[in-house]
């Protein structure tokens, strides 16, 4: 059950690296850079979507049933971003990030298909173990950037088209990969039916919340900051893979660390990660790079920790819904910032979005505290 799961995620996070990467670059050549940010904003609206749609597919059919079909979803709208990348209208690119994002939802409730399967005091470690996984697709990814666009230019097409065609390919693989996903009975515990409404829930969402549009807001404008300064895209895949690093290669830790001490201190921990990112990404010099990592990583831990007090098909894809929608608006505004005052005004934002919800305590779930005594 593990190894599909794992294997769509990982390939799918590559396609999303890709293609998200590279539509910026191609928007800020065709329409100006502070439009960048709009097929990454279709992107996000997609997996807003998706988030809901595979929360309701999961619902009349199955979770397996539903992973595929988002993936389905996913490779016709990495098609539509080959057309755009190649010649077709432009346009084509933004249907086409917006279906890439409904994929990249079913990648993202995934680690929930882990859970369902692992006994109740592992769940986190179960989800953490798919997010582990992936780092080997959203890290490996931008490495192919440049390869992919060798390998364009060598079939006639434009070089631009090359990363486009690694999305397509990689989340075609994740489609064929997800065939293989069993089918088992989506895991509602009594705590998992927590109503939407109530305060833990709330709480967790809102951390997750912040994380998603603190990291959100950086990222969508380093690509744009590593074209205006005319770096390759070795250099920017280097950036982006530290970035995934950080994101993605120490879940297991956290997912530890949520079973040992619960999700209150593992999101406190991811609270002030973001700030310390927030501060270190203005210095554009060596210090840098390694910022993206702890960006990422404190994200890793408001999204696990978060992630960890929620189980039942409504709760999950409601969250997971509203995480991406409100980062749409992150995704557009971030290039129109950038270009105000770089970076500098984007960990303004950041430090005041983070602010906002760091005084907040998330309580520890019944669950997170018998995991704590064990």
């Amino acid at each position: 059950m593990l190894i599909p799961v794992v294997l769509a995620a990982a390939l799918m996070n590559a396609a999303m690296v890709a293609a998200s990467a590279v539509s910026a670059i191609l928007i800020a050549d065709d329409l100006g850079p502070a439009l960048a940010g709009l097929p990454n904003t279709a992107g996000v609206l997609g997996t807003a979507a998706g988030a809901v749609l595979v929360g309701r597919w999961t619902s009349r059919l199955s979770r397996a049933q539903a992973l595929k079909t988002g993936y389905g979803v996913g490779v016709a709208g990495g098609a539509l971003t080959v057309l755009a990348a190649v010649g077709a209208p432009i346009a084509l690119l933004f249907p086409g990030m917006f279906l890439l994002g409904i994929g990249n939802a079913a990648s993202l409730l995934s680690r929930y298909a882990a859970a369902d399967a692992a006994p109740p005091a592992r769940r986190s470690r179960a989800m953490s173990t798919v997010i582990w996984a992936s780092t080997f697709g959203a890290a490996g990814g931008p490495f192919l950037l440049a390869p992919s666009q060798s390998t364009a230019s060598n079939l006639g097409l434009p070089a631009i088209a090359g990363p486009f065609l690694l999305a397509l390919a990689a989340v075609f693989s994740a489609l064929i990969a997800s065939t293989y996903i069993r089918r088992t009975r989506t895991a509602d515990t009594p705590q998992a039916q927590t109503a939407t409404t109530e305060r833990p829930v709330l709480l967790a969402a809102g951390v997750m919340i912040v994380g998603q549009l603190v990291m959100v807001s950086v990222m969508t404008a380093v690509p744009v900051h590593t074209h205006l300064h005319h770096n390759s895209l070795g250099v920017l895949g280097v950036m982006l893979s530290v970035h995934t690093l950080g994101m993605f290669a120490l879940s297991p830790l956290t997912g530890w660390l949520i079973d040992r001490f619960g999700a209150r201190l593992v999101t406190l921990a991811g609270l002030t990660g973001l700030l310390a990112a927030a501060v270190l990404v203005t210095r554009t010099g060596l210090v840098f790079t390694p910022a993206l990592f702890l960006l990422g990583y404190a994200w890793n831990l408001c999204y696990l920790g978060g992630s960890s007090q929620f189980g039942s098909t409504e709760v999950e894809s409601r969250v997971e819904s509203s995480i991406w929608a409100v980062s749409a608006l992150a995704t557009a505004t971030s290039p129109w910032l950038f270009t105000l005052g770089g970076f500098p005004v984007l960990a303004v934002v950041s430090l005041a979005l983070a602010v906002t919800v760091a005084p907040v305590r998330t309580p520890q779930s019944p669950t997170c505290r018998r995991r704590a005594m064990t």
